[in-house]
């Protein structure tokens, strides 16, 4: 059965807010899953018992000292090897334009369902911008407990203006200058992750779209208080198909990532950002870089809200497959060529057999 589309009555937010004490059934995660889900907060307490997710000072990347900008480069290359995911501090994004993102976000987020239904996406005709729910797949029936706000924010020619929030009056020009900020970010771990792989340093950029093809797409994601956390994710397990992807929050703990057979859960680190290594840049490097497993944890007592800007090579003008100068006979290539798009779609391929084969 196809899905439909998510209303006002439908919103996870409704839900929430509705009093309901247990949560719908197409809310709640598989047996195998469950086993695994606990309080975040009490894992987050129990963050220094086990491995951590490695903290990267970025100051050093523009150091005048060689042996300081290539200790930095060392440091970051370690990370993205071994756990392809990271918080990253001294990053140049001023904390105060995090705090306005932070504050227009939650904003628009607070405005009544009415009016945020006027922003609304309609992914059944692809219309994947704009504020939306996760619509369930065809073969596995499950949703998620969120509500998004997503959409292209640079390069600047490319956006859609008119899917842009007018209100909170601020969205539009905190929003703006974050983008600018987080794409000179973007090149410069790029740079480094390329001369750290032995490459010219703007050749990962280049292999990625460079300035006029990375798309840059923010999702804002919004997960309200739920009856049953244990029950339920605010988002499933999956790896991000983006080169890299950097995400803030407002200190409220979610995220978990699979390290070393076992979910280990993000401590919320003041004025950091975290960084994930994507698909993209896991098949260039030809594995040598990790695209970590990962997913997000509910609460009853916390909304929890989340900004994720995905880096994306553009569809179909760039075939993705491992650097010749990294495929030698001792290391072959591990993936096939294929087109971004190629790899979204491969990728749904393999979750809806997945779920198939687990209703047989």
């Amino acid at each position: 059965m196809a899905p439909t589309i998510a209303t006002a009555g439908t919103r996870v937010e409704s839900l929430s807010s509705s009093g309901m004490t247990f949560i719908p059934k197409e809310y709640v995660r598989p047996q195998e899953e469950l086993d695994s889900i606990g309080d975040v907060f009490e894992e987050e307490r129990k963050y220094e018992e086990g491995p951590q997710i490695p903290i990267i000072d970025l100051k050093g990347l523009n150091s005048e000292d060689k042996e300081i900008r290539e200790r930095c480069m060392e440091e970051l290359n370690k990370a993205a090897m071994d756990w392809g995911v990271m918080h990253i501090v001294n990053h140049g994004i001023p904390e105060e334009l995090l705090n306005r993102l932070r504050v227009a976000g939650k904003a628009f987020f607070d405005l009544p369902i009415e009016e945020k239904e006027k922003h609304a996406n309609d992914q059944v005709t692809g219309q994947i911008q704009g504020y939306g729910s996760k619509l369930a797949n065809n073969a596995s029936g499950q949703l998620e407990w969120e509500d998004y706000f997503f959409h292209l924010i640079f390069p600047e020619d490319k956006r859609d203006m008119s899917i842009w929030p007018k209100n909170p009056s601020d969205y539009t020009e905190a929003t703006s200058e974050y983008a600018t900020r987080l794409r000179s970010l973007a090149t410069d771990v790029l740079s480094a992750l390329s001369l750290a792989l032995g490459l010219e340093e703007n050749r990962l950029e280049t292999e990625v779209g460079g300035m006029e093809e990375l798309l840059l797409q923010l999702k804002i994601n919004y997960y309200p208080r739920c009856p049953q956390p244990d029950l339920a994710l605010g988002v499933e397990a999956h790896t991000d198909i983006s080169a890299l992807t950097f995400l803030f929050t407002n200190m409220v703990p979610e995220l978990q990532v699979f390290y070393g057979g076992k979910w280990v859960t993000a401590k919320c680190v003041e004025d950091s950002i975290v960084m994930h290594i994507g698909d993209t840049v896991e098949i260039l490097s030809n594995g040598k870089y990790k695209s970590i497993l990962h997913r997000g944890l509910v609460n009853k007592e916390k909304v929890r809200i989340s900004w994720a800007v995905f880096c994306e090579p553009p569809k179909d003008k760039i075939v993705l497959k491992p650097l010749e100068e990294l495929v030698t006979d001792s290391e072959p290539a591990r993936f096939p060529p294929r087109t971004f798009a190629q790899h979204i779609e491969h990728k749904l391929f393999k979750k809806t057999q997945a779920a198939l084969l687990s209703k047989e």
